[in-house]
Formats: structure tokens, sequence, C-alpha cells
């Protein structure tokens, strides 16, 4: 090739890369200047594929890429392959089904959905509801349904379903049809509170605990989810807890649109590290997001296949119906290919809405020869041309191939038209996302499009459609729902209770630390240990850090419990010669996330869930760095709460004054604020290790043997400390939020404040309760607040029920019992912002002053931040002076004293504004 054309090839791909090129120009990159040497190529291929297989084949081309690239020749082929599907036709299995059977069947759904979310929309106009993504995944579901979703109730370990949360309304149309869901619930879609009950919106398992059990509608936290789940069964399977585990597919569904979502992606390359052949996503590649285009300019489909190919993964493209393989048979020089290959998605989407006529002059009418290749197909014919995803026959292809492949996760992308079947009315257009209603017309015509069996005096009203129970259509779906194992989704409930410890085996962590400092966090790790080996549960219990377990004194673990790894250790580690070394096992114990909160929360939710998705139950630990809990990972924290997941959150190095060093963006002091947002979450702030410990130990007994569906926050802290005994009586005060600590009681003419606080400020108020005493002769009774939120909701419900119980005795909220006795002034403080104690406001007697860490955080030790954040032991005392000062209890004229007798600065700047 001379300089000249190289040149000019050089401006068509920075052209064609710029998307300049207009539609259908081949660049001349693509142009063959040697037709005859590019045949004699071909053939050599042709001749080793027949000769000696495939991967002959494949080596030779490596070789070929090898020696161009020693060569100086700039090539990095793509990691994408030609925009065809991946199963050639010739490899395709016989389709099992009923094919007419099965289509009249997914038809009624079709409808069924269709007619839930019109129907809801009349009744209350502007409920919402989505019918286009199930209308463009309806093959997809319904192959998987009728051929593969394996459920709970048959003789093969069950799938686990990630169902695209948009697509809800066609879910509960097919449990309709099988009788699982009534017409009544049908008619209240989205309305869960209305009578007879009602279905909720998405995939919701909180608000129906016997269907669903996964949330998804999130988007992004299914893909996240479905990929740690299909590592947790495996985990199960090594670690011979559940050794069938590794036999369930993990099935994923989501659209291309969510692919943009971090989480979405953010994880497949551990799949693919991790080999997890068990794990199948189904991207519903519809090219349509909720505005536009999913990729105008480019191809999502090619983009996605790069990504996933280049994490390890198996790629199964279904980009077209059967109808064009007689097509692509006919297109010996490869046009057809290029053509589908240069089309971008926002003209294929064009496509989708212009009659025959418009794809024959823009799609093939850009060569003669193309063109050629469909002069015997009508406008119509060529209209009715089909999308893979839209094809049983592709899908079950894919399918098959995708369950029976081993040594990786697979990803199939599924081609298909959003809003499929309703026309005018959405078909393919950027408003059909928003679609909720469909008028008399486009109802008529989505009934003769899927021949349902609607009267015409009645298709205005939108009746659902259910065939008679001795119907060809519900015998077909039932038996083969019966020979898969039973209905999908379901959940499970858990075959035995876990026996709760006993106290007595843990009496070390409530005699005190006997001289020592020590921090919860080291009290933790202990404790950790200590379960790890209990006869009852330890083998159930599952660690899980995020690439911190040296940052919490875990290291202690590793070489006792190990660390979980599909493969083992294949190395040797560089530290093996000292006691603590690093170790990988295919039983380890310890799930070691790498630097992924969402990952390792993920993990969390698997283990969490273990009771619903595989009957067992199973004690997460998730250890992490508290800022990067709630306010990083919340949606994931929300979406365990839903799906009534279990176990516990470990929030080390937490409060904004304990982390010394770090600075603003580590230090925590917004944590307990969220977490008050979270129904099931119990949140608590312990100071000593006997909390610590007391809070654990119940928490088991109650999610674990009680089987409560909730799951535990609570903070840990690497202040060292000595630690000490377990006050008698305290236990129910330290589960309920709130116990009295320590008195200092100066005689009736003193006078007397309450401190309460909670976590690392406790020992601040301890030391008020001293300045006080010692310095201005003032009583007061300091209590350990362990959850200001078990307070909150304890207070809120006694409200309600004095509210609606007007003619029974009244009920006393806890913290007004703990609190009998107060003197009027109370003084909380804790290492969180205000607003967490000051939710407690309505219900404490008297004066009440707020201390928080409010503002950004500064990298100082701990005392100068507890000085900056007025939180301190002197900012407390001040607090409690004020308070009794206005009250008239204490002279005013000494308070400025007072201020410069505890070292003060009553000028320095408010802590929250700098």
């Amino acid at each position: 090739m001379c300089a000249l054309d190289v040149r000019e090839h050089e401006a068509q791909e920075r052209k064609l890369r710029n998307g300049q090129l207009p539609d259908g120009a081949i660049p001349q990159l693509a142009k063959d200047i040697d037709p005859e040497e590019t045949q004699e190529w071909l053939d050599a291929l042709e001749y080793v594929i027949r000769k000696h297989g495939g991967e002959r084949a494949v080596y030779l081309l490596e070789r070929l890429k090898e020696k161009a690239f020693r060569s100086g020749v700039p090539w990095v082929s793509a990691a994408t392959t030609p925009y065809i599907n991946t199963i050639p036709p010739e490899n395709e299995p016989e389709y099992p089904g009923d094919r007419a059977l099965e289509r009249r069947i997914k038809s009624i759904i079709r409808w069924n959905a269709m007619a839930m979310v019109v129907r809801a929309n009349r009744v209350s106009s502007g409920i919402g509801g989505h019918i286009s993504t199930f209308a463009s995944a309806a093959t997809l579901y319904e192959v998987g349904f009728n051929h593969f979703f394996r459920g709970k109730q048959g003789n093969h370990p069950p799938d686990f379903v990630y169902f695209q949360g948009h697509a809800s309304p066609g879910i509960y149309a097919r449990a309709f049809l099988e009788g699982r869901i009534t017409e009544k619930q049908l008619e209240n879609f989205r309305r869960e509170l209305a009578e007879g009950g009602g279905l909720s919106s998405y995939p919701h398992p909180w608000l129906m605990p016997n269907f669903w059990e996964f949330p998804t509608v999130s988007m992004g936290l299914g893909p996240i989810m479905a990929i740690y789940q299909a590592r947790f069964n495996q985990y199960l399977a090594d670690r011979g807890i559940l050794p069938e585990a590794r036999e369930s597919k993990v099935w994923c569904f989501l659209g291309d649109g969510e692919c943009d979502e971090p989480e979405t992606l953010g994880a497949i390359t551990l799949a693919g590290r991790e080999r997890l052949d068990n794990l199948i996503f189904v991207v519903n590649c519809n090219l349509q997001r909720l505005d536009g285009p999913v990729r105008g300019n480019g191809k999502i489909i090619q983009e996605l296949e790069g990504a996933f190919r280049g994490a390890g993964w198996n790629v199964i493209k279904v980009i077209w119906g059967s109808d064009w393989d007689p097509l692509l048979a006919k297109d010996k020089d490869g046009l057809l290919v290029r053509r589908m290959n240069e089309v971008v998605d926002g003209q294929y989407q064009k496509y989708t809405v212009m009659p025959g006529s418009y794809i024959r002059k823009h799609f093939f009418g850009v060569d003669p020869r193309l063109e050629a290749l469909v002069a015997d197909l009508t406008d119509e014919q060529i209209r009715r041309l089909k999308r893979g995803g839209h094809d049983p026959i592709k899908v079950y292809a894919a399918y098959k191939a995708a369950v029976e492949h081993k040594g990786s996760p697979t990803v199939i992308l599924a081609k298909t038209i959003k809003g499929y079947g309703l026309g005018e009315a959405g078909e393919g257009r950027n408003i059909t996302h928003q679609q909720k209603k469909l008028n008399e017309e486009e109802l008529r015509r989505f009934r003769d499009r899927f021949d349902i069996p609607i009267p015409e005096d009645k298709v205005a009203e939108a009746p659902f459609y259910r065939p008679p129970e001795d119907s060809p259509e519900i015998q077909y779906l039932k038996a083969r729902r019966k020979a898969l194992g039973g209905p999908v989704p379901s959940r499970r409930q858990p075959k035995v209770k876990l026996e709760p410890p006993k106290w007595e085996d843990f009496a070390e962590f409530f005699a005190g630390s006997e001289g020592r400092e020590v921090s919860t966090t080291m009290a933790f790790v202990r404790l950790l240990a200590r379960l790890m080996r209990d006869k009852n549960i330890g083998r159930y219990i599952v660690p899980i850090v995020p690439d911190e377990s040296r940052t919490f004194g875990m290291e202690a673990l590793f070489r006792q419990f190990g660390i979980y790894s599909h493969v083992g250790q294949l190395y040797e580690p560089v530290d093996s010669d000292t006691v603590l070394y690093y170790r990988e096992a295919v039983d380890g114990q310890i799930l070691e996330e790498g630097i992924t909160e969402a990952g390792s929360m993920a993990s969390f939710i698997a283990a969490g869930t273990a009771h619903s998705t595989h009957g067992i139950n199973m004690i997460p630990f998730f250890i992490f760095y508290s800022m990067f809990g709630f306010q990083r990972i919340g949606d994931l924290i929300w979406a365990a709460g839903d799906m009534r997941c279990r176990g516990f959150l470990m929030g080390g190095t937490s409060g904004r004054t304990t982390l010394a060093g770090e600075g603003l963006q580590h230090q925590d002091g917004n944590s307990h604020l969220f977490a008050l947002a979270y129904p099931t979450c119990q949140a608590y702030d312990p100071c000593y290790a006997y909390e610590m410990a007391v809070i654990v130990l119940d928490g088991i007994r109650r999610m674990y043997y009680e089987e409560e569906d909730i799951f535990y926050y609570i903070t840990l802290m690497n202040e060292n400390y000595e630690m000490p005994i377990l006050p008698m009586g305290s236990t129910e005060g330290i589960c309920k939020g709130m116990y009295r600590l320590s008195v200092r009681d100066l005689g009736p003419d003193r006078p007397c404040v309450d401190l309460m606080a909670s976590g690392a400020i406790l020992r601040e108020a301890l030391r008020a309760q001293e300045i006080l005493d010692q310095k201005f002769a003032v009583s007061s009774r300091v209590f350990s607040v362990t959850s200001w939120k078990c307070l909150l909701e304890d207070a809120r419900e006694v409200d309600r029920y004095n509210r609606l119980h007007p003619d029974s005795p009244s009920r006393v909220p806890y913290v007004q019992q703990v609190l009998e006795g107060s003197k009027g002034t109370v003084v909380a403080a804790s290492d969180y912002v205000s607003a967490v104690p000051l939710t407690l406001a309505r219900w404490i007697p008297g004066d009440y002053v707020v201390l928080g860490t409010d503002g950004f955080g500064r990298s100082e030790a701990r005392r100068e931040l507890r000085r900056f954040f007025e939180v301190d032991a002197e900012n407390i005392t001040l607090a409690a002076l004020s308070s009794l000062a206005e009250r008239g209890l204490y002279p005013k004229d000494r308070l400025s004293s007072a201020i410069r007798e505890l070292g003060l600065d009553p000028d320095k700047p408010v802590p929250w504004k700098v």
C-alpha cells in the first residue's frame, strides 16, 4: 500500500472513530485493494478449520497477531466479534418445547402485564408502572421459565433469578396464570394497602415475603449482588456447608442502559477471576434508556462484549432472529455483516419505527449487492425481520450454551425492541419507558396482534384473561414448572434454628480488661474468634473485610481460619515464615474482598439472606471503616433491609474524633444519623467491651433463634483504654439503648445534672462528672446511651399506643423511665452530628442541651478534635453549668470565670462553619 493510500485510510479511520461518516458510507479502510490475495488467505483459513479444527485456527491467528506486532504493525485486535449471532444456525439445538403453545402463553402474559399497568393508572392516575421493559424481554423470560429456571421443590438445587425490576408486571402476569396471584391482586397493582391485597411496584421481599427474593430495581444493585451470590454459593460448597450449592445457576436479567451504573460492571472482573461458571447475565439490549438511545452514536452490544470478554467472561450475542439466517447465508462477500457492523444504534432504533420501504432504501440500499439480497422480500417482510431477543430458537440456543459452559461466567447480549408489540403507541420510541396508558384503538391492535380472546365490547376495559384450568395453556405452563421444581420466584424458611451461644462461655468479655488498655475493636476481634470456635454456631459465621483486616487487628484469624479462595493458595506468601502469615484456602472462612465496600456488602447480603435462599442460617460480620458504610453504600444496605437480611455491620474506627490523623474524608460523624432511616437496622454505639459483647450475643439470639428479620449496625473504636466490669443489672438497659452508669450525689442542696453520652464521648461525660464534682460542686448522673435509635423507636411506639388507646393506662417511654428523678437539666453528647441525640428532645424532661460533631473533620489527635468540636469534658461541663444558670440554679455571673477555668475560648470559630 502506498503512502498516499495509508494516509487516506488513516483519515477515514479517524472519521469513523469520530462518527463523521454518513449513514451507509463504507470506510475506505474496509475496502479490499487486492481481493485475490484476500481470498487466498480466507481459503487457507478455511482449510485449517476443516482439516485441524477451530483451536488450530485460533492458534495461527494469535501467532499472526504476534508477528504483526513484532514487525511494527500497530494492530491491536478488538475484544469484539462481528455484529452477528455468536451461535451459527447449524450449531443450534433442536427446540424442545411446543412453540405454538408457548407463544400462546406468552401472548396472554403480555396482555395481562399490559392490562395491569393500564388499569392501575385508570384507578389512580399517575401511579405509574412499566409496560415496555417486559414487552421487550417477554421471550427472554418465557424461554427461561419453560426450560431453565429451577425452583425449590425439585430434586435439583434451585436457581437464583434476579429479575429486572421494571419487568415485574410480566412476572406477576405469569404467576396469575400459575394460580399464585389472584385477579384481585392484579387489580391492586401498586396498591398494597387496597382491600384484598395488592402487588408491590417492583421486586420487594419485605412487602411480598413469600414471593420475591431479590430487590433489583435500584439500578446496578442486581448485577453486583448476583455476582457475589454466585461466589457465595461456591463458598458454601467449598466449605462443605452446602455441597450442592455450586450446582445452582444464578441468573441476572438487566438492561443495557443499566450498565452505565458503576455497580453493574464494577465487579465483573471478580466473576471472571473466580471462574464463576454458575453465573449467567442476560442483558436485554433494547438499545434504549429513559430519555433516548443508550448509545445513539455507537453500539452498546459491541461495547459490552468488549468489557465482558476483557474481564474473562464467555460472551454470547443474540442479535438477529431466524429470518436473517437465509440473508446471511447468501452474503458470500460479507457485505451484510459489514453493514450490520457500521450502522449505529440510533439508526437501528429509527429502522424500528419506520416502514419496510425505508429500511430497504436506507439499510440495504447503500450497495446494489445488499439490495439484491432482499429483492425477493416484500416491504412488510423486511419490516418484520426479527431481532434475536424475540426469537425463542435463538434464545434457547444461547441459554443452553450458557448453562453447559464451564470455566467462566456467561453474559448473553440479546437485542430486542423496547415496547415490542405496542405498535405506534410506543414500540421502539423514546417515550416508551414512560408509557402507562393505551387508548381503545391501541388496546384493540394489541389484542389482535397477540390473538387474545377478548370480546369487542370488552376491549376498552382491558380485562384480565386466564384460560380455563383444564386448557392446554394452563396445563402446559404448570407441567413445565413442575418438571423444573416448582414456582419461581419463591422464598424459603430456615430448616434449623441456631442455638444461641451460652453467655457463661463468654465471661471474659464481661470481666473487664484488668488494667490493660484495649479498644472495642480489639475486644470485638477476640469475641469474633471465640464465636468462630463455638461448637454450635462457629462454622456458620462469615467474617467479611474490605482489605482492612490488619487495620482492625484481624491478621491472627488468617492462619487459624483461612481466607477463602476457590483455587486455594497457588503461591508461597512473602510472610510465610511468620506466625500470622497470609493463608488462602479452599475451605477458608474469611471473605477478604479487596478494596470494595460495595462488593463486601453484596457478600454480606448473600450470607445474611441464606436463610431464605438456601434454607440455612449464616451469620455475616462485615467489618469496615464506618465512614464508608451508610454514606457510601447506603443503597445496598437499604436493599439488605428489603431482603430481610440478618447479620452484623461493624463500623470500625467510628466517630468524628476517634480516627486521629486521617482527616475529613475518613472521620465518621454521620452513620448513626443515616442508620435512623433504615427500618430493620438496630444501631448501637457502645463504649465498653462488655456493652459490645452483650449487644452481639443478644443479636445472635434475636436473629438466629427468635428469627427476627433485622440486622445490626455496631460502631467500634480504635481508642485504647481500660475496660470496666459489666455492672450488675445493666444487660437489659444495654440492649434497650440506655442504662445508668455512674452517680455523684453531693446532697439535696446542690444542683444536679444528667449527662447522657455514647461511644467515644461516654468517657468525656465521666470526666465531666469529675470536673462538676470537684470544681463546681454540682451533682450528676451519667447514663451510657448504647443506642439513640432504640430509644427513639421505643418512645415513638409508646406515643403511638397512647394516642390510639386513650382509655387505657398511659405507657411511659423507656428513656423517661431511666431518667426518672431527673432534676431538669440533661446534657447529651456523642461523636456524631447533634441531630442524632436531638431526636429524643420530645421525651426528655426539662432543659435538654445537645452537643455533637457537626462539620468537617481535621487531621488532629483526639484531644484536639474533641476540643474543636466542643464535645470534650470541659465543653460538656460548660453546657451543664449554662443550663443550670438559665434555670437559676447556678450563678450566671460565675460562668465567665468557669469558661476561663475550663480553658475554653469563647471567640473560637463555630466548628460546623469552618
